[in-house]
């Protein structure tokens, strides 16, 4: 049997800049049967908070599920993404 060594390469994660996070609350107040009132998709925290707000006023409830989403880029470091262009260059 043959064995394989695969070598550990430290990859970054990072937010992508190039595209505009989305915040959104969904309300999940109730005994038996939850709300499901949401604030709809901003990109901008404050009119979410905004509405859970206002929500709470006007109902009482209390409880939400907020929620977040991006796009993330994924980056070899720096030495490795220089030997991949090398190697694409020369492939």
């Amino acid at each position: 049997m043959t064995r394989r060594v695969f070598p550990y390469v430290p990859f970054t994660i990072e937010q992508d800049e190039t595209a505009t996070p989305t915040y959104e609350a969904e309300c999940i107040s109730g005994d038996v049967i939850e709300c499901g009132e949401d604030s709809g998709p901003h990109h901008d925290p404050e009119p979410v908070e905004e509405w859970m707000r206002k929500h709470t006023q006007d109902t009482g409830h209390a409880r939400y599920l907020r929620i977040f989403s991006d796009c993330a880029v994924i980056q070899p470091p720096a030495e490795r993404g220089e030997l991949l262009r090398v190697n694409k260059a020369t492939a």
